[in-house]
């Protein structure tokens, strides 16, 4: 099964204008800590080195301990040369950038256990703030090899995040996923630094760009056509390729 491009996009950018207030009761999350920021890359850890042609370099650290599936995924695919020469072929300012697939156009591309892909790892205290590392999937448990990075740096209001969270739990309920609602430290962070809280829990965040947020930035802001998508139409493809040179794999040394 090929992989199909995050389409959240559109959809979720409409869904958010016409959601206008956290409905329901369920239950909260419950988180302690924020890896993505309280915790502190070690000497010797295994982070990534994206090079993109023209742009230069974005730097990211994995959490393996909590997604270990997508980082030795990432990891090895990245290894073998599998994301060298390929573009980050969906770009949608505010929102995100995407990559990873061999095709080009959102459909391709296949993981390290094999082209039906592999599961959601889901964890309440990975989200997707601004600079967030997550799986594209096409569905529940169809992780392949395209990735993307949350660019948008909206930082929310109460009023915003209760409808984010209509939209959210809707998708949840759409893919038969488990709902739970933000924890109240994550939704400080996004009122902090934004991101995209929609996405959480229908897809698997594995890594943080520590470095390189404003090579994000200038990818985010390249100019973009209209491509038609299994769902519509949006802009969202480069005019000028986006290219990535290569990923590296190294061990960070401070």
């Amino acid at each position: 099964m090929r992989k199909k491009a995050v389409r959240l996009g559109a959809l979720l950018l409409t869904a958010v204008l016409s959601a206008s207030v956290f409905a329901g009761c369920a239950k909260k999350a419950e988180v302690e800590s924020l890896p993505q920021f309280d915790q502190e890359i070690k000497q010797g850890e295994e982070i990534a080195v994206i090079t993109v042609k023209d742009y230069g370099q974005i730097k990211i650290r994995f959490f393996p301990d909590k997604a270990p599936k997508a980082v030795e995924n990432f990891i090895e695919l990245a290894k073998q040369g599998y994301y060298d020469e390929l573009n980050f072929h969906r770009v949608i300012k505010d929102f995100m950038i995407q990559g990873g697939d061999p095709k080009g156009d959102g459909t391709g591309g296949e993981s390290i256990y094999g082209e039906d892909g592999f599961e959601l790892e889901i964890n309440d205290d990975l989200c997707h703030f601004r600079g967030a590392l997550s799986m594209a999937n096409s569905g529940p448990d169809t992780n392949g090899s395209q990735f993307f990075i949350v660019q948008n740096s909206t930082q929310y209001t109460d009023e915003q995040l209760d409808e984010m969270e209509a939209v959210r739990k809707q998708m949840m309920q759409q893919y038969d996923l488990e709902y739970t609602m933000l924890a109240d430290k994550v939704r400080e962070k996004y009122k902090e630094v934004g991101g995209y809280p929609s996405l959480d829990g229908c897809y698997t965040v594995f890594g943080q760009v520590f470095e390189g947020m404003d090579v994000v930035d200038e990818i985010a802001n390249c100019k973009v056509k209209s491509v038609t998508t299994s769902s519509g139409s949006e802009s969202s493809k480069p005019v000028e390729e986006v290219l990535i040179e290569k990923v590296e794999i190294i061990e960070y040394q401070g």
